[in-house]
């Protein structure tokens, strides 16, 4: 929970930073990745004006393009 946390801080500060997913359908829906800072998860979200949407959390093993689509 402490990483979840620190990632969610981290993501306040650059959210609109980071960017767009290599997957075109998933770039064309604005989604963006953030890793978790000391675990093998990531969240996928998306920023709407300007509030972010965490949308899904995924370990780095998951077929997230799968889910995500």
């Amino acid at each position: 929970m402490d990483d979840f946390g620190e990632t969610i801080r981290s993501l306040e500060n650059v959210a609109g930073s980071l960017k767009l997913c290599d997957n075109l359908r998933l770039k064309k829906l604005g989604y963006r990745r953030i890793n978790f800072h000391s675990h093998r998860y990531f969240i996928m979200y998306r920023i709407v004006e300007d509030v972010v949407f965490v949308d899904n959390i995924f370990h780095e093993l998951q077929d997230y393009e799968k889910r995500m689509i």
